[in-house]
């Protein structure tokens, strides 16, 4: 799946796996080492995440029923709770710096696009 900041005419991602359902949503990104650089994961249903075990620091957007960022995180370290978001539908997990390097900001439109 790929992922567009259309307000940006940025790419955000061009290999993101979608988590839709409970097992994948649980497993999240436990277990690898890191995340390639235009790799992402989308988790849905999701309004909020954690980093318990992982190894790496990641970005995170939280995205509303109209796919508007509600909230951009950059680099939250392992072992970390983000606050839950009431209006997010779902949340996008990038390697850190993605936010920064395609400027994404809150209430930024992303268009999600399947293969």
């Amino acid at each position: 799946m790929k992922i567009i900041n259309i307000t940006k005419n940025t790419v955000i991602s061009e290999d993101a796996v979608l988590a839709d359902v409970p097992f994948k949503r649980m497993k999240g990104l436990l277990g690898k080492k890191y995340l390639g650089k235009s790799e992402a994961l989308i988790l849905k249903p999701c309004n909020s995440v954690h980093t318990f075990f992982m190894r790496f620091p990641i970005d995170v957007l939280f995205l509303d029923k109209n796919n508007r960022v509600v909230k951009a995180i950059n680099s939250l370290k392992p072992f970390r709770v983000t606050p839950i978001y009431f209006t997010a539908t779902l949340a996008i997990e990038l390697p850190i710096g993605t936010i920064q390097g395609t400027s994404t900001r809150q209430d930024d439109i992303l268009q999600l696009i399947a293969p």
